[in-house]
């Protein structure tokens, strides 16, 4: 990384307060991800609201935290 201007650029990033350097690393970052797709957008919403529907309705079969986090643990330890 040679370029000059890159280097000055990185070195005035740098200077940023870290909250300042947060948010311009998650714009550079969302800017390599491309345009996003609404219909993901619209799907999630959909989702959330029948999970909540499930919920209050009382349909839904509810795991509390240590269970949840053994089950993710088992999944990431399973060969």
């Amino acid at each position: 990384m040679g370029n000059r201007g890159l280097d000055k650029l990185r070195n005035e990033a740098l200077e940023l307060t870290a909250t300042e350097r947060a948010e311009l690393a998650h714009d550079l970052v969302a800017s390599l991800d491309g345009p996003g797709d609404a219909g993901v957008a619209e799907a999630w919403d959909v989702e959330v609201l029948r999970r909540l529907e499930q919920i209050e309705s009382g349909t839904a079969t509810l795991v509390d935290r240590e269970e949840f986090t053994r089950r993710m643990r088992e999944r990431l330890t399973r060969p």
